[in-house]
């Protein structure tokens, strides 16, 4: 009689002569630095970028247009002429355009690789940012102090969410400088830094094109 043959598998393990078993090599993940991201050249971050502006155009053109039709809706409440102090929005204004022009340098100084300069000259923009903020926040204090807050008429309201919204803008620029500076601190200033930097300065210059058409359209307009 022939007798059943029974074939057992057992996993292969690589023995090393008195060594035991050894493990067989594995092939560890190339470690990402977190401030990497892919392949991406940059371009299409650079067009995403251009494409919120465009949209924020909108919105601000949107804001600007309800602004003209409820401008003289003042409900017998007072108007510009009687609640806007030129010479003191005209000094917000001064602080903006400057913020704009050292933004400006900083950038010259990313070109000429000048890390130390380009955190100065940030920090510089950063602090007459955050004056026009305290600025802004002051003058809507008075007016609400005086009773001339949103609810007052149609005109106000429409004054206090234009205004409004530009200085959430600046506020929302002014953290993105902390956390620009942060990043040049820690990784230098290496391609994604130059990018962000790029995509912040388009920001910042756009919201000083739209102080002064605020200031032109809103405040000269309503005082003139």
């Amino acid at each position: 009689m022939s007798s059943a043959v029974t074939t057992t598998y057992e996993p292969q393990t690589r023995l090393d002569h008195g060594a035991g078993v050894r493990p067989a090599p594995t092939r560890e993940a190339p470690v990402r630095h977190g401030h990497d991201h892919g392949h991406d050249d940059g371009s299409k971050t650079v067009l995403g970028f251009w494409i919120y502006l465009m949209s924020d155009c909108l919105i601000f053109s949107v804001l600007f247009a309800t602004f003209g039709v409820l401008s003289a809706n003042t409900a017998g409440g007072p108007g510009g002429k009687e609640l806007f102090d030129l010479p003191y929005v005209a000094g917000e204004t001064m602080l903006l355009l400057v913020s704009s022009l050292t933004f400006g340098l900083a950038m010259l100084s990313l070109h000429a690789n000048r890390q130390r300069s380009v955190i100065t000259w940030l920090a510089v923009t950063f602090l007459f940012g955050a004056g026009f903020i305290g600025m802004e926040l002051h003058e809507f204090a008075h007016l609400i102090a005086d009773g001339a807050g949103p609810d007052r008429s149609a005109f106000l309201s429409a004054y206090f969410t234009l205004v409004g919204t530009h200085g959430l803008h600046v506020t929302s620029g002014l953290l993105w400088l902390m956390t620009m500076v942060h990043q040049i601190t820690r990784f230098g200033l290496d391609d994604v830094v130059r990018r962000r930097l790029a995509c912040l300065s388009l920001f910042w210059h756009f919201l000083d094109l739209v102080w002064i058409c605020v200031f032109s359209f809103v405040y000269l307009r309503g005082v003139l």
